[in-house]
């Protein structure tokens, strides 16, 4: 009995601290940010951080829904890349007929959608329909996204008619109240996605899926469906992610969204969502992805460590991550 009370115990401590300890992280990085910097918690290094966050941000929200249908998506970064690709251009061989204007912008908008949305199902048909591995699956159209937006540029950049880089340009830049859209847009994402996780049918579903795929079946959950799904809406929010993105720098390249899909997943297993699937939380995986956005912020700003190994700190945070996300019985 007094066995049984002490695991028990324990369980609920390791609980709690899965719970908690994304949370204490995050006000542990503002309060050594705080202490390093007179400048971090300034109101237009907080907006930069938020900005900046919101692309791998957006995508992380998708990317819960995908890990914990027990899935993976290793190819959002060269999606994004290759999607911005094909945004620019569509845009560019329309202007002469179209004019620059705002008519021309919601054009490139659909096509980051559209195009988004396509390379999703694309992933979610030969992972649910095909059954091929995930893994496999993801991996190979990385490449293919990869090669397709250097190909496009024949090795170099593509870059956005300057008088349409002016037009598009308040999408990343301009707000409301002081508060840029793409942090406008990563918080209505955010919500969205919480509210689905935990209220809607759908999350249910993809957390059963998750956990176990045959009892899900024999639920009458569509399995197939449910993962075709995530990974479609996953493109979609590239899509979106895409659009915030392109009118900041208004060109793309093969070097545009690398290790993206390593921040999202990272995001996502830092906030607590379950790598093996069955269990995720949305409200988690947007503190892990300010916690990577405050640990590059702060090296930036600090002359103590080199922000090169900003790549080596988010490593080890991972790491000590997945530890946490081990339970007593994988442990025995």
């Amino acid at each position: 009995m007094a066995t049984a009370v002490k695991n028990t115990h324990t369980k609920n401590m390791l609980l709690d601290l899965k719970i908690m300890g994304p949370i204490l992280a995050l006000i542990v990085l503002v309060l050594v940010g705080a202490a390093m910097n007179g400048n971090f918690l300034s109101a237009g290094n907080i907006s930069n951080v938020l900005s900046r966050s919101a692309f791998i941000g957006i995508i992380a929200v998708g990317m819960t829904f995908v890990i914990t249908a027990g899935g993976l998506d290793l190819s959002v970064g060269s999606m994004a890349a290759f999607i911005a690709g094909l945004m620019i251009l569509v845009m560019n061989g329309l202007l002469p007929t179209m004019g620059a204007g705002w008519p021309l912008v919601m054009v490139g908008l659909l096509t980051a959608i559209v195009a988004g949305t396509a390379a999703g199902f694309i992933n979610g048909f030969l992972i649910t329909t095909m059954r091929i591995d995930a893994f496999i699956v993801t991996l190979g159209t990385m490449g293919i996204y990869r090669s397709l937006v250097t190909w496009l540029a024949d090795g170099g950049t593509l870059s956005l008619d300057f008088g349409m880089r002016a037009i598009i340009r308040p999408i990343y830049f301009d707000g409301i109240l002081g508060i840029s859209w793409p942090i406008i847009v990563f918080a209505l994402v955010a919500i969205i996605g919480e509210v689905v996780m935990r209220r809607a049918a759908f999350g249910r579903h993809v957390a059963a899926v998750g956990s176990n795929d045959q009892v899900a079946r024999y639920s009458s959950v569509n399995v197939n469906k449910v993962r075709m799904m995530t990974y479609v809406f996953l493109g979609v929010l590239v899509g979106i992610a895409t659009i915030m993105y392109v009118p900041r720098l208004g060109s793309a390249s093969s070097s545009t969204g690398v290790l993206w899909e390593l921040e999202a997943i990272a995001a996502v297993i830092i906030g607590g969502t379950m790598l093996k699937g069955g269990f995720g939380r949305v409200w988690g995986t947007i503190i892990g992805v300010l916690i990577l956005s405050l640990i590059g912020n702060i090296l930036n700003l600090t002359d103590g460590v080199s922000p090169y190994l900003n790549g080596a700190v988010q490593g080890v945070i991972i790491i000590l991550a997945v530890i946490l996300q081990r339970d007593k019985k994988a442990e025995g």
